[in-house]
């Protein structure tokens, strides 16, 4: 069966488009009326291993604002849980990892698991979430990069410099490498058997690549990143998103990747620069700005399709979006690029 709307994939393989599509990180999920009803009567990683949940969430935004694609509800830390590291979403807090990995000791417990046994519910829900889309749009599975993984493991917690898990990488590279190329395996397995399980397209979320200096983002995460690439590429597109990387987008623009994700700091102009102009780009609308006039989000999405240009663009947020934006506004931002019609 051919999808109905195949806009996203044309974007993604270049093609000419009428418009661009549009979906948001984040979008199911925390904004959403209906899907804070489910929160109230399960807790986090409950509604990460019901499929049935996992599913349901994951259409609330394709039925309430008809996004070109959907992006299935789960978490990037379903890999350490996996992988024998404990990981407890705590209310009020977020990730919460007890036992850290600080030493070569604390490696030799984490396994490279068999993904279709510890992570079958991933692709169970992407058999009930491909169900009820019913063809209607493409499905978008995700994995965090290594190092952002590595980040949680090592520090415990979120943080806002990750500074222990920068200084395993520079105290113990060795360990650091290890962990990396564990998680690596892991994700590989893992985005392969969601592509099996039918997710059209894959994206990598380097959420922390931003806290590196260039040097070692090459060495810590972007060699990684290169491998889940390498390994997927011809089975399923690839988009990977490095938040606070611009500094990475040439290397990344001649990586295999279908597009790349920009965050709000980088202009259309500059991405388009550094990539060299050829490789679709997918962004980058500040996440708070949402939070302005319905009226003002509509000129200012209007005016980023614009710079950005409509072919090999995914209209999206710079990251994801925030549980306290208002229900009008995300709609307002995704009738923008719906709307969008090229000045004549």
């Amino acid at each position: 069966m051919s999808l109905k709307n195949d806009l996203f994939l044309r974007a993604l393989k270049g093609e000419t488009v009428d418009r661009p599509p549009v979906w948001m990180m984040r979008q199911a999920g925390r904004f959403l009326p209906e899907f804070m009803e489910i929160r109230k009567k399960y807790d986090f990683f409950t509604r990460c291993q019901t499929p049935e949940l996992a599913s349901e969430i994951t259409v609330q935004p394709i039925r309430r604002f008809g996004m070109d694609a959907a992006i299935l509800f789960s978490d990037i830390l379903v890999i350490p849980q996996a992988m024998n590291i404990e990981v407890e979403m705590k209310p009020n807090f977020g990730p919460y990892l007890p036992n850290p990995i600080r030493s070569q000791k604390d490696l030799d417990s984490v396994i490279v698991p068999d993904v279709n046994e510890a992570l079958g519910y991933v692709m169970d829900a992407i058999k009930l979430t491909k169900e009820k889309l019913n063809n209607e749009v493409p499905l978008i599975g995700f994995a965090g990069s290594p190092w952002t993984i590595l980040c949680y493991c090592v520090q415990g917690q979120g943080s806002k410099t990750f500074d222990k898990a920068k200084e395993l990488c520079f105290t113990q590279p060795v360990v650091a490498h290890e962990l990396l190329q564990k998680i690596t395996d892991t994700t590989i397995a893992y985005l392969k058997a969601k592509i099996r399980a039918g997710v059209d397209a894959v994206q990598v979320f380097d959420s922390w690549g931003g806290m590196l200096s260039p040097t070692d983002y090459n060495e810590f995460s972007w060699q990684y990143i290169q491998q889940i690439i390498d390994a997927l590429k011809d089975e399923s597109p690839v988009i990977v998103f490095g938040k606070g990387c611009w500094f990475a987008l040439g290397d990344m623009a001649k990586s295999g990747a279908a597009a790349l994700g920009v965050d709000w700091t980088c202009s259309a102009r500059n991405a388009r620069y550094l990539t060299g102009g050829k490789v679709t780009l997918q962004g980058n609308f500040d996440p708070a700005r949402l939070l302005s006039p319905p009226s003002e989000i509509k000129k200012m999405v209007t005016q980023m399709i614009n710079e950005f240009g409509k072919d090999s663009y995914i209209a999206n947020l710079g990251h994801g979006i925030l549980p306290n934006v208002p229900v009008e506004n995300a709609k307002a931002f995704i009738d923008a690029v719906k709307e969008w019609k090229p000045v004549s």
